[in-house]
């Protein structure tokens, strides 16, 4: 082996480190919080504001995405030559600007669906098991695996990323690949409406769920069982809604408990 391939594989794993790193960090900081919130498994947005919700989805999103974009962003940083470690972090910050802004979205969705929750348990219970019919549905439509693709075989579209170009072409190259990603994985994110956004359970195991998909050379096949489970899963709410705490009546008391107790 030449010092030249020792010396691209040694980057390669820097950068894969650095990726888990951050992932890690991010993991942390998100568990710190909702521990020190005392926030979990529970209907709404917890009393959150905006700007602390997109802040905490943002953390969330950077803990739970980072290592199933290892792939992307190693395939990229094979076409930087130079300031490697800035465009980097531009590819990155793209990427993340994406998942963050969605996180708008999910606070006033979370803020419904939780009153929904509070007020009307029939309507919670339909929601919960309608949510689970649409993610199923979706994880087996050609739509999930064109975006799927995208995220599995990067170098496919590398070229088109090279054509970008000025100071921003990495951060547009980083959303671009962000909304690819979304289109693959929105409907799984909807998924933490219905366990509760801040279910750090739910968090991890779809993270895994992801990364499965994207990594995993069977990842198409897998992404298709994890379709037929969530509608096995939606027909189970039927008969226990207990099983989507994000949309069940009986978690709201504690929460407004909580809330109460703190006021």
């Amino acid at each position: 082996m030449s010092a030249s391939t020792l010396f691209a594989a040694r980057r390669i794993s820097t950068t894969s480190l650095v990726l888990a790193g951050a992932a890690v960090a991010a993991w942390a900081a998100t568990v710190v919080w909702i521990r020190a919130e005392d926030m979990g498994a529970m209907p709404g947005t917890m009393g959150m504001s905006l700007w602390s919700f997109t802040i905490m989805w943002g953390l969330m999103m950077a803990a739970m995405m980072l290592p199933s974009v290892t792939p992307f962003v190693r395939s990229y940083q094979a076409t930087i030559v130079d300031r490697r470690a800035i465009r980097l972090v531009a590819l990155a910050a793209g990427y993340l600007a994406v998942w963050t802004g969605v996180g708008v979205v999910a606070f006033f969705v979370a803020d419904r669906f939780g009153e929904v929750a509070a007020t009307n348990a029939g309507l919670a219970q339909t929601i919960a098991v309608s949510t689970f019919v649409v993610v199923g549905l979706f994880q087996l439509t050609p739509l999930k695996y064109r975006c799927l693709s995208h995220c599995r075989s990067p170098l496919g579209h590398l070229m088109h990323y090279l054509g970008f170009t000025g100071r921003s072409r990495d951060l547009r190259a980083g959303a671009s690949h962000g909304w690819f990603c979304l289109g693959c994985c929105w409907a799984l994110m909807l998924l933490m409406v219905a366990f509760g956004v801040m279910n750090v359970g739910a968090m991890v195991v779809l993270a895994a769920v992801i990364a499965v998909e994207k990594v995993w050379r069977h990842g198409e096949a897998f992404a298709r069982v994890v379709g037929v489970a969530c509608l096995a899963f939606a027909v189970a709410l039927v008969f226990e809604p207990g099983l989507a705490p994000g949309l069940d009546p009986d978690a709201v008391m504690p929460m407004m408990d909580m809330m109460d107790m703190s006021s």
